[in-house]
């Protein structure tokens, strides 16, 4: 009996002592006189549970019978076992055709002994980074390398892109071995081709992404900067503006996207049994757009900013790796133990000494680039996942500085054939 009740039923009591009169008990209630006199005449006949509601005890008729209750522990705790509490509550939605609220289905779970599959830590005040006003002014991409498979398949990385304005996971998302530059350069080539070009890309200090190295070239010592990185390269090249994040929490929005990927695609690629590469890529392509049409917001300005593609750019050849290298005198190029022949070209004209550029695209074949001509194809050479080829480096001016200071300056050639000064206030005074 609640608070309110114990209170009318004193009441009534106090009427039938002639401690109160039927007005001052409906002034102090807050209920007219005929209320009053109904309560009265209920408690005469049913005693306290006179002053309570009639429904009070029985069975609420949409109450979920015993079978769907059964029904929703056992598909929790077999076929969706590690399921978020929402994530759960959809797939009865929309797989098993059961109408239940999430907040049932909660309380459902709680009460078999069920728990959440996460605990959630309470958060830590961050000052919020306003999102960009158009979709396509910003992206964010990130890896996130996790026992997607939870066993079943190796460890694997997911390398993927949102948009700042949206949180949209964009095209070009998907599974590898490690996080790589090849990862970053398919996702840009697939965001390229379906969206456009962002205006700016922010992202971690990975090594595909910066260059951590103190190793300098010849070039890169006298031009005074470090070339960019395969990606940097790419982004350089597409006009894409690149800001680097300092902390995991200045890039928070792919951060949070990871957390609700390990919780929602893992329950998804379990489901679908995947255990291998080309089993979770299919599964998080089906994913992707349920999981943009449940959490992708819209933009604070609806017209998108993508950059279209500029007619004649060869997207295959920027998303790609590249080096320089000089044809040899037998029109070869070599790259790390790797031979390509380069055929004669226009009235057998020969190459030598020529510099060039060599590409291996993304599906592991190669290309040589005499500006824009290609002189030289060669297939694939690697069945596994693209690595940039390590090319001689040289140490850092700075350590060569560093290096020559610590010994004393040779005097110069000149300095060496000339004798030194005589003093004259050491010489004799001449005789008389």
């Amino acid at each position: 009996m609640s608070q309110r009740q114990w209170k009318r039923l004193d009441a009534v009591e106090r009427i039938g002592r002639g401690g109160l009169t039927v007005r001052e008990a409906a002034e102090v209630l807050g209920l007219s006189e005929r209320q009053v006199r109904r309560l009265r005449r209920a408690v005469e006949e049913r005693g306290a549970r006179g002053v309570m509601h009639g429904n009070t005890g029985r069975a609420p008729a949409q109450r979920i019978s015993e079978a769907v209750r059964e029904q929703v522990i056992d598909l929790r705790r077999t076929k969706y076992a590690g399921f978020s509490d929402q994530h759960f509550t959809e797939k009865l939605c929309e797989v098993e055709e059961l109408r239940i609220s999430r907040a049932s289905v909660q309380r459902l779970l709680r009460a078999a002994g069920i728990g959440p599959p996460r605990r959630r830590r309470p958060p830590k005040h961050r000052r919020r980074r306003d999102r960009k006003p158009q979709a396509g002014l910003m992206i964010l991409w990130d890896g996130s390398r996790h026992d997607w498979l939870e066993g079943r398949g190796p460890m694997l990385c997911l390398i993927g892109a949102i948009d700042d304005a949206t949180g949209e996971l964009l095209p070009g998302a998907h599974f590898v071995a490690q996080e790589c530059a090849a990862g970053y350069l398919r996702v840009l080539k697939a965001m390229a081709q379906e969206k456009g070009l962002p205006w700016s890309a922010y992202m971690d200090r990975h090594g595909s992404l910066k260059r951590n190295d103190e190793h300098w070239t010849l070039e890169e010592e006298l031009r005074g900067v470090q070339d960019p990185t395969q990606v940097g390269r790419a982004l350089q090249a597409l006009e894409i503006e690149v800001i680097f994040a300092l902390s995991p929490q200045a890039k928070g929005r792919v951060e949070r996207l990871w957390g609700t990927l390990q919780d929602r695609l893992v329950s998804e690629l379990r489901l679908a049994g995947a255990s291998t590469v080309e089993a979770a890529n299919a599964v998080l392509e089906a994913f992707r757009p349920d999981h943009n049409r449940r959490f992708a917001i819209r933009a604070a300005d609806a017209t998108p900013a993508w950059r279209a593609v500029r007619r004649g750019t060869d997207l295959a050849r920027l998303c790609s790796f590249h080096y320089a290298a000089t044809v040899l005198p037998d029109n070869t190029v070599r790259l790390a133990g790797m031979v390509i022949d380069i055929p004669p070209g226009p009235r057998k004209r020969s190459y030598a000494g020529a510099r060039i550029a060599l590409h291996q695209f993304l599906d592991s074949s190669w290309r040589v680039y005499l500006g824009a001509d290609v002189i030289a194809t060669q297939a694939a050479t690697t069945g596994t996942e693209l690595r940039t080829v390590k090319q001689r480096r040289r140490r850092p001016p700075s350590a060569a500085w560093n290096s020559r200071s610590a010994a004393p300056a040779p005097r110069p050639y000149a300095a060496r054939l000339t004798p030194p000064p005589r003093d004259r206030m050491a010489e004799p005074p001449n005789a008389v």
